[in-house]
């Protein structure tokens, strides 16, 4: 998914034609391509709900409120929110009383669900959990979307520098790090961090 649109890279950039629009449309790839593999996820939402099956194995966290924690994927709304637990081919619906989603208030701050409480048992007493939900991000992030056309643009200009060096009559050479600083910061706070 490309995270910023072409007009406004093209506003960012100062180009008004559209002879370089394929060269700009890569670079708005690349550099949202880069940034989910940064963070380890994609910051999308899809359209219609779909179904995803979690082992419980490996995925639980005990909480403070006498139960476990289930780390799934990025779910973007509670509306359509389903949840079964078993395995195989025998499904039991968990009632919505018997949950919570965490981060306590994530959607209504903009941001995913990322796990599920199981108030009073253990999500472990089963082999899997089934989740029928609406998958990723309520809405892109603006840090995101900041570090896309930020990236984008340095990954076009970039072509003036194939070597990773650039420089000026001014400052002289200098070799283009990896990684813009600038975008490193804007997405620190959405990478997803795994634990051992």
């Amino acid at each position: 998914m490309a995270y910023i649109e072409l007009a406004m890279l093209k506003k960012a950039l100062g180009v008004t034609d559209t002879d370089r629009d394929a060269l700009l449309e890569q670079a708005i790839s690349a550099a949202s391509s880069g940034i989910d593999e940064r963070c380890g996820r994609t910051f999308g939402r899809d359209l219609v709900p779909s179904t995803r099956t979690f082992r419980t194995r490996g995925r639980t966290l005990r909480n403070d409120l006498g139960g476990e924690l289930l780390l799934v994927d990025d779910i973007a709304t509670d509306e359509g929110l389903v949840i079964e637990v078993g395995g195989r081919d025998t499904w039991a619906e968990v009632h919505a009383t018997r949950y919570e989603t965490e981060p306590e208030n994530a959607l209504a701050k903009g941001r995913p669900v990322t796990s599920l409480a199981l108030l009073y048992s253990w999500w472990s007493l089963w082999r899997s959990v089934r989740i029928t939900a609406v998958w990723g991000w309520p809405a892109v992030p603006a840090g995101v979307e900041q570090a896309a056309l930020l990236q984008a643009s340095r990954l076009y200009r970039r072509k003036d520098s194939p070597e990773g060096v650039a420089g000026s009559a001014e400052w002289g050479l200098v070799r283009v790090p990896s990684l813009d600083p600038d975008v490193r910061a804007l997405v620190e706070p959405f990478r997803l961090v795994g634990f051992g």
